[in-house]
C-alpha cells in the first residue's frame, strides 16, 4: 500500500492537526548533539519530542593512543569515520596538536551518508560515501577497490563505557581485516551510558502509556535504555522505531520487539519519514 505521505504539502502554516505525526510523543534516545536535530525533524511533522538520551558522547580522558596514530597520520592509506562524533574529536584533536589538515593529504578518507559533510567542512575532503550508509557498507565498498589488500586503514572509534560494546567496530575491523587491509583502531571519543536518576518524569511516562514511541538511533542507546528500566513491561505500550536494519537486529537480540525499521537510515529525516509512514499507513 503506497503512503501518501508525499502528497502533503507541509510548512509553517499547516495546521498542525493535518501533519502525521500530530499529537504523537515519541521518546528520542539519542545523545543530545545528535537529539536536537532529530527532535527537528519529528516537530516539523507533527510529533512532540520527548528527549531521554541513553548515553553521551564527550572527549578522552586520555589521549595517548590518538596522539600516536595522530602523529603518524600520514602513513595511513585510509581513514574510516563511522560516526559524525569520530569526526568532530578526531579533527578537534588534530587541531590541539597543531597538525595542519594537509598532512591528510596521503590519506583517502571515507564518511557515512549526511557525516560526509561534516567531514568535507572540516578537511575539504571526501573520497568515500558508501552507497549503503553503514559499516557493511564500507566495506562492500572497499572490495571492489583493486589492490585493497595490504593498504593501511585508520579506524577513529568510540571508547565504550558502562555497557557492552556494539558489535558495529569489532566487526568492521575483523571484515577489512578479511579483505588484506592493516587494521588501526583508535580510541577517538568516549560513548558511555547515563544515570537514569536523571530522568524520573520521563521514565514515568513510559510506564504509565504516555509515549507512543521509543526511537533507537543505535545499539548503544537501546543497550542502556534497557538498563533505566526494570522490564519490558515497563514500555509494554510502547511502539519500537529503529534507525536501519543494523539497529534493528541487534534490538531483537536484545529482547526487544521492533515494528518500525527505516530503509533511508543516512538521516534523521528518513528515520522521521518512516516512522510518519507508519502512522499514515496504519491509519488507513
Amino acid at each position: 500500500m503506497k503512503s501518501n505521505l508525499k502528497e502533503i504539502e507541509i510548512n509553517l502554516l499547516t495546521s498542525s492537526s493535518k501533519l502525521p505525526l500530530y499529537g504523537k510523543r515519541i521518546l528520542v534516545t539519542a545523545p543530545r548533539n545528535y537529539a536536537s536535530r532529530f527532535a527537528e525533524q519529528i516537530i516539523q511533522k507533527g510529533g512532540l519530542p520527548i528527549l531521554l538520551p541513553t548515553i553521551e558522547t564527550c572527549y578522552l580522558s586520555n589521549y595517548i593512543e590518538l596522539d600516536t596514530a595522530l602523529s603518524g597520520i600520514d602513513k595511513f592509506n585510509w581513514i574510516v569515520f563511522t560516526s559524525r562524533n569520530g569526526i568532530i574529536a578526531f579533527f578537534h584533536r588534530l587541531h590541539d596538536l597543531g597538525i595542519p589538515t594537509s598532512m591528510l593529504h596521503n590519506c583517502q578518507l571515507c564518511a557515512l551518508g549526511k557525516d560526509s559533510e561534516s567531514l568535507l567542512s572540516f578537511s575539504g575532503q571526501v573520497d568515500l560515501i558508501p552507497t549503503e550508509s553503514s559499516p557493511a557498507g564500507i566495506v562492500s565498498e572497499f572490495a571492489k577497490i583493486p589492490q585493497i589488500y595490504d593498504q593501511t586503514v585508520l579506524i577513529p572509534a568510540p571508547e565504550v563505557v558502562g555497557i557492552p560494546e556494539p558489535n558495529v567496530v569489532p566487526k568492521l575491523v575483523s571484515d577489512l581485516q578479511k579483505l588484506g587491509m592493516k587494521v588501526t583502531r583508535v580510541p577517538t571519543y568516549v560513548t558511555r551510558c547515563l544515570d537514569k536518576n536523571i530522568y524520573p518524569v520521563e521514565l514515568n511516562l513510559i510506564r504509565q502509556g504516555m509515549i507512543d514511541i521509543i526511537a533507537f538511533s543505535s545499539t548503544a542507546e537501546v543497550e542502556s535504555f534497557l538498563r533505566m528500566v526494570n522490564s519490558q513491561s515497563d514500555y509494554k505500550h510502547c511502539i519500537i522505531a529503529c534507525f536501519g536494519p543494523y539497529t534493528t537486529a541487534n534490538a531483537r537480540k536484545l529482547g526487544v520487539n521492533v515494528s518500525i525499521v527505516s530503509k533511508d537510515y543516512s538521516s534523521f529525516e528518513g528515520f522521521t519519514e518512516a516512522i510518519a509512514e507508519f502512522y499514515t499507513l496504519t491509519s488507513k
